[in-house]
């Protein structure tokens, strides 16, 4: 015969139980099953309510949020894309209550300090996303800090002043308008390109905090330039992005007012429009 196994061993002690310590093993597993059901019904009860506590007091952060929303309000962004207006309040919305802390920032970090140099001083741009539909980054100036003035082609752009004081020198272009070349010398077009009429929109200080500002690919101030009064910190969400492929190409501009313009044959347009020069 072969060597019984610990199987084999234990069920032919089993087997060899009465019938009155088998009932009484029955109802001792009876009752351990019950007990294992009831703590089984207990700890799963309260695997729930923990679930449903973790749920409660999950707190989604601010920027993953405004993430999330980007992904809806751009999702079929494209040239010339302007989200419907119930988006459009959403999207500000969510930049409205962003702070300094929800991106990490404080004024005394080391690209906000006064730069002792004669050179302009340098500005500072944290990417946190860009994709085909939206590009999200904040651009860090130093007192001083100059952002030239630049347009956002076929694009809407929403930007949150996080903290500090900003000037905000904003253009649209004048619809209809005649060719700026046409009252230019042509010593002051020359080697120029794109030499047109544009008219201002905003021209002012805005200080943190305060509600987003929004352009659009047509108007609202679609060219722009910031000058930092003092150290601030600006939160950009463009839709679609810049994009050299699309034809969404970032031009910087140089501004001139208009009366420096002599022999004008059109003096019905108003002195305030400057005249835009593209690199």
């Amino acid at each position: 015969m072969g060597r019984a196994t610990v199987a084999d061993i234990k069920g032919r002690d089993f087997s060899e139980l009465d019938k009155e310590a088998k009932a009484n093993t029955e109802n001792t597993n009876k009752g351990s099953n019950t007990n294992k059901n009831r703590n089984t019904t207990t700890s799963d009860s309260r695997g729930r309510k923990n679930r449903r506590r973790q749920k409660k007091t999950m707190v989604v952060h601010p920027v993953q949020r405004l993430f999330d929303a980007c992904k809806d309000v751009f999702a079929h962004a494209g040239t010339g894309f302007v989200p419907p207006p119930d988006k459009i309040e959403q999207l500000s919305a969510l930049l409205d209550e962003i702070r300094p802390v929800d991106v990490g920032l404080s004024p005394r970090m080391p690209f906000f300090s006064p730069q002792a140099t004669r050179r302009a001083p340098t500005i500072t741009y944290l990417h946190i996303h860009e994709c085909e539909k939206f590009s999200m980054g904040i651009f860090c100036l130093p007192p001083s800090g100059v952002l030239p003035l630049h347009n956002h082609p076929g694009m809407t752009v929403f930007s949150k002043l996080l903290f500090g004081t900003m000037h905000i020198k904003s253009y649209d272009w004048v619809v209809g308008a005649p060719s700026a070349s046409a009252v230019a010398e042509p010593s002051q077009t020359a080697q120029r390109s794109e030499v047109r009429m544009a008219k201002v929109k905003v021209d002012s200080n805005l200080t943190a905090p305060c509600k987003t500002s929004i352009l659009y690919p047509a108007d609202g101030g679609n060219m722009h330039c910031f000058t930092a009064v003092t150290a601030c910190a600006v939160l950009d969400v463009l839709g679609p992005p810049y994009s050299d492929l699309e034809g969404r190409h970032c031009t910087y501009y140089l501004a001139y007012p208009f009366t420096k313009f002599s022999g004008t044959p059109f003096p019905q347009l108003n002195p305030i429009f400057p005249i835009m020069f593209g690199y």
